[in-house]
């Protein structure tokens, strides 16, 4: 009995003594602006366009209110809704000003997404927009409910030629091609 009330006065006083008087030194003059560091991007793409034109997928990255001219990389990925696993990825390159651009071409109506990736000062950062092409049936349009990313890592990450080669939705199966109508 004697060492379990022994035990409890000794563990608050350990504790006390552990607490040193060294008090810790701000080394900051002034205080650190958390707002200032975020990196944010703005998807500059219309939410909607028409069909076989082409459409400027574009963003403008910014930190602490200046343009971000040194993205390690934006790269637009771009899939139609409910066909989530056939998304491609474009690369965009720096226009202006902190605005990164690239170029795609919607073959047929429909509803689709955009994640513009963007990573830059250490940050990733991948705002998401809905693009409405031309006039979809919307009963006829595909849920699509995904909020994450492809896998990052996947075979051909970044190169957009692979995925170009294949139309704006890929290759479905005849089933899927009869419920969506082009």
């Amino acid at each position: 009995m004697k060492k379990w009330l022994l035990s409890i006065v000794a563990v608050p006083v350990l504790l006390m003594g552990c607490a040193s008087n060294d008090h810790e030194v701000d080394t900051n003059e002034e205080p650190v602006d958390v707002a200032a560091l975020e990196v944010i991007v703005h998807i500059l793409t219309p939410e909607e366009v028409a069909v076989n034109e082409p459409v400027e997928l574009a963003a403008h990255v910014s930190q602490n209110k200046e343009n971000v001219n040194d993205a390690e990389a934006v790269e637009f990925e771009v899939w139609e809704s409910g066909y989530r696993e056939e998304a491609k990825k474009i690369e965009g390159k720096l226009d202006v000003d902190g605005v990164y651009k690239a170029e795609t071409t919607f073959d047929h109506d429909g509803v689709y997404y955009m994640y513009a990736h963007t990573t830059a000062r250490g940050l990733h950062i991948m705002p998401k927009q809905q693009i409405i092409v031309g006039n979809p049936d919307m009963s006829q349009v595909k849920e699509d409910n995904s909020d994450e990313s492809i896998d990052m890592n996947m075979e051909g990450h970044g190169d957009s030629s692979e995925a170009e080669e294949h139309s704006e939705h890929g290759e479905h199966d005849e089933q899927d091609d009869s419920e969506h109508e082009h």
